[in-house]
């Protein structure tokens, strides 16, 4: 069990800053001090390499809707050579679509969502494929205390904050770029004003999506700020490997997370500040297991969550930059995703609001416990929690985070 550490996106050692500078796509340095505090308004897109064809490896862009306020968006495909293919769109820097093949090379969807730009923008209440922020997972009350400053933020989930509030970064339209690299990618960038959902300082941030020819979707953040301030930005794609779009549920799916410890959550869900050893408890995904196994065991924790809703502490034994977080299996497709990231906790959402009101692609009515997050994060309530790593970004420091999801079959 590693003790806390700081903060490894913002206070990183020289060598581990140089090891993710140069693994992270080419990006203009940004001066803190001038940095923009105005709400993008419209989506621009730079001069991209000829498009492929239709079907072909590489990078399209098409028209996908408007916005009730007339804002046009564009949808970003995302092909490599071995038939994978993800879409996204700059409204909330959403992954509308991951398309990978079975055992038997049957390509198919294996995320939730919507057909159309107004169901993403209107009916989205679960996050689906959204980038949350400008603090991903909950704060405590919606407040914290930050250099002697008390800051309050919306209330959006009980008693507590949850994903940057009642107008996060999931529900803001981003600026596109696509990009010119080998290996077909697309970067969304938005700036918080000072003061967005309570939060100090305007916030610059960026979210790349690398598709490589290895079947890795490569999540690339990055974040600088005009004042101290909270981050925590994570992907909240929802996950069914079946390609069923929810008709199997996701209880047969096969976990392993390489951890030995969880944040305890009171009954709210904000982290007690106990780190918890997962031995003997329904908790320990170390070796493989299937979701449903030991869900609806009478543990407290599980009450708590109505399931899994917990953050889990990775097991980095002293490494720093990427290292494996967690391995998921459908063993009826044979769909395989791996989960990288130089993040140190991952949440595992096992679907239990999922409740059949919300209806998405193909007219899917999504049910209780058919799609599961792995949300790849610092920990909930970290401004809360001293004992935790630290999440605040000062001016001059460079916010940077990687996760890397990997498919396969087996």
């Amino acid at each position: 069990m590693p003790a806390p550490r700081l903060r490894l996106t913002v206070a990183l050692t020289s060598a581990t800053a140089a090891a993710l500078a140069a693994c992270a796509p080419p990006r203009a340095a940004t001066n803190p001090s001038t940095t923009t505090t105005t709400t993008t308004t419209t989506t621009t897109v730079s001069a991209a390499p000829a498009a492929p064809a239709p079907g072909a490896p590489g990078l399209t862009r098409a028209p996908y809707g408007t916005l009730a306020d007339g804002r046009a968006v564009e949808q970003f495909t995302l092909r490599n050579a071995r038939g994978v293919e993800v879409r996204a769109i700059p409204y909330g820097a959403i992954l509308t679509a991951v398309r990978t093949p079975d055992r038997a090379g049957r390509v198919e969807d294996v995320t939730f969502g919507f057909d159309d730009l107004a169901g993403w923008s209107t009916r989205n209440e679960p996050y689906f494929g959204a980038v949350v922020g400008r603090y991903g997972n909950r704060i405590a009350r919606g407040r914290f205390t930050l250099d002697g400053r008390t800051y309050t933020l919306a209330v959006n989930n009980g008693p507590n904050h949850l994903h940057g509030g009642r107008r996060g970064f999931d529900k803001v339209l981003w600026t596109a770029e696509a990009g010119a690299g080998a290996a077909p990618s697309v970067t969304f960038r938005y700036t918080s004003p000072d003061g967005e959902e309570g939060y100090p300082g305007a916030l610059a941030a960026s979210v790349t999506y690398t598709l490589t020819d290895a079947n890795e979707l490569v999540v690339d953040y990055a974040a600088t700020a005009t004042k101290a301030t909270p981050v925590n930005l994570t992907q909240h794609a929802y996950w069914n490997l079946s390609g069923t779009n929810g008709a199997r549920g996701i209880l047969d799916h096969v976990l392993t997370l390489d951890a030995s410890a969880f944040t305890a959550v009171d009954s709210t869900l904000i982290p007690t500040g106990a780190l918890q050893p997962v031995a003997g408890t329904p908790f320990d995904f170390r070796t493989p297991s299937a979701i449903g196994a030991r869900i609806d065991q009478p543990d407290v924790q599980l009450k708590y969550g109505g399931g899994y809703d917990h953050n889990w502490v990775i097991d980095r034994g002293g490494r720093a930059g990427l290292v494996r977080a967690a391995r998921l299996v459908d063993p009826g497709s044979g769909r395989t995703l791996e989960v990288h990231t130089t993040e140190p906790g991952i949440q595992f959402y096992s679907g239990n609001f999922l409740n059949g009101q919300v209806v998405g692609k193909g007219g899917r009515a999504y049910a209780y416990r058919t799609g599961l997050a792995l949300e790849t994060q610092h920990f909930p309530d970290s401004p809360n929690q001293p004992g935790f790593p630290s999440t605040i970004l000062r001016p001059g420091e460079a916010y940077r985070s990687r996760t890397v999801f990997r498919f396969g079959v087996e």
